[in-house]
């Protein structure tokens, strides 16, 4: 039962806490930080015991759940199914390690805490449940329960422009997800568990990702076996979680997300929710649809180096710093799409190693950014200048995660965007040009991130008037966040198998398909 503790643990904490009496509220975040290291401990139990040799799902929940009487057409059964496999193993042990640094960080968050911690761990439930679902109507549920809390914590506690910046967020993920919900009808009324139903003597439907994506269980009218519509429902799923991940044009939300969002928000949304999209995309996507990856497997490469550019080019003209990693993350999130297109061990194994690896980055440099931001209220670049005197550790911990995310070899970064770029490179499905042009997302990186710290640390010190005082170095707990996963980004870098023996047998059995 560690998968379903690992939802409904926090699910209850998050509705004790939204029940404690206003004298009692300062358990909130005591609470909230014991739940998430309960869940991080969880996590890198399950990822220990792990079985490397094999592809089938482990750690194995399944009860039957709703049985919904179609009439003629038979029986939908939705089950309470829950499970891991080698592509989302990384992705809990992900959510485990930046809740918990996500809960550390809320330590800034003052107003309403009570109502901030408990949706807090109404999002670590939600994300868990995504990852671990193997249902594609609870994945559903949770990929939609997602949106509620985060929605909250950022129109509650976010900047000035919170209100429109949460709307924003809401409706393009609500959008996505309707494209979602579209598909999801339409395979259950035409997968059928073919097993069962010879039982039975019933159709019994089935949303299990295990069934959806074997064609024996397909209805013989089904409309899984018209190419015209396999063609929208991939484009339908592909939008709805491109969305998500994000992918140009449908990244615009992000930016405004990020700035808004108070730092621990952030964190989580640049370490872990992004990750939804890319890990919808094989799970469902990619795993339903071989034929319609396969098929349009250049487009996909395409808009994953447009995203790589576009994003990159965007991040070099930011003078708000957090804008401007915001926008490296949508630069470095379409390296999983070129990863994904390249429809290869090298390519999916990359894609898979990069978001868990971004998500690692990511959540450090916004950390760095509300150092700054907590300190002055500010975070425009050119109010900084040699932060290395006044501030030596944190201007290390600045460049680990600069040089980390531009590419630097022995740091995680490097190891996912040369797998991806390998990948579409050996992809006999790509012309070597995307790849080669996807390079120029690398130089354009190290250009912003090295212009900028050139800029705001190195020289003499200055700063605004109003903030020379208040540039002090790193604090305990400023420390605790920050150096684990600098740690882990080198750990990670320089031992990349510790992903990759975890994710091999599985990525086999996916690319099975193709």
């Amino acid at each position: 039962m560690l998968l379903s503790f690992l939802i409904f643990f926090p699910l209850l904490a998050s509705i004790g806490i939204f029940l404690l009496p206003e004298h009692q509220k300062h358990f909130a975040r005591p609470v909230t930080l014991v739940i998430t290291a309960i869940e991080l401990i969880i996590s890198v139990y399950i990822f220990i015991n792990f079985n490397k040799q094999t592809a089938d799902y482990q750690f194995l929940e399944y009860k039957n759940w709703i049985a919904l009487n179609l009439g003629k057409l038979g029986v939908l059964e939705i089950n309470y199914a829950l499970g891991l496999d080698g592509i989302s193993m990384p992705m809990v042990l992900l959510t485990g390690i930046v809740m918990f640094v996500g809960a550390i960080a809320s330590i800034s968050i003052q107003s309403k805490i009570k109502g901030y911690y408990a949706l807090f761990l109404l999002l670590t439930a939600s994300v868990m449940g995504c990852f671990v679902a193997l249902d594609f109507f609870l994945f559903f549920l949770f990929f939609e329960f997602m949106l509620l809390p985060m929605y909250f914590l950022i129109g509650i506690w976010g900047g000035e422009n919170r209100e429109y910046a949460s709307i924003k967020f809401f409706i393009y993920t609500l959008i996505g997800s309707i494209f979602i919900l579209v598909v999801m009808i339409a395979l259950g009324s035409t997968v059928v568990d073919m097993n069962a139903s010879m039982e039975s003597g019933l159709s019994i439907h089935t949303l299990d990702f295990r069934l959806l994506s074997d064609k024996s269980n397909y209805l013989p009218e089904s409309f899984l076996n018209d190419v015209s519509f396999r063609k929208v429902a991939f484009w339908l799923l592909f939008i709805g979680f491109a969305i998500k991940l994000p992918m140009v044009p449908f990244h615009t939300w992000l930016p405004d997300a990020h700035v808004e969002a108070p730092t621990p928000i952030s964190v989580v949304l640049a370490g872990i929710l992004l990750k939804i999209g890319g890990y919808g995309f094989i799970r469902i996507a990619y795993s339903i649809f071989p034929d319609m990856a396969q098929e349009f497997a250049i487009t996909i490469a395409i808009l994953g180096l447009v995203s790589i550019i576009y994003g990159a080019y965007n991040a070099l003209g930011q003078q708000d710093l957090k804008k401007m990693i915001a926008y490296s993350s949508v630069s470095h999130m379409g390296f999983v799409l070129l990863g994904l297109a390249a429809l290869n061990a090298e390519g999916i194994s990359g894609a898979v190693f990069q978001m868990f690896s971004h998500g690692i980055l990511s959540a450090m440099l916004f950390l760095l950014v509300g150092v700054i931001y907590d300190r002055t209220q500010n975070r425009l670049i050119d109010n900084f200048r040699g932060l290395a005197s006044p501030m030596p550790i944190f201007t290390g911990m600045t460049a680990v995660a600069f040089f980390a995310s531009l590419g630097l070899p022995a740091f995680s970064g490097f190891i996912g965007e040369f797998f991806n770029i390998i990948g579409a490179f050996n992809s006999p499905f790509l012309p070597k040009w995307i790849p080669i042009l996807s390079t120029l997302g690398i130089v354009l990186a190290a250009i912003y991130f090295l212009y900028t710290f050139q800029r705001m640390f190195l020289g003499k010190f200055w700063a605004n008037r109003d903030f020379e005082a208040k540039m002090i170095d790193l604090n305990l707990t400023e420390k605790l966040m920050l150096f684990p996963l600098a740690i882990l980004a080198f750990i990670f870098g320089v031992f990349p198998q510790f992903i990759f023996d975890v994710t091999n047998a599985s990525i086999v059995r996916f690319l099975e398909n193709f």
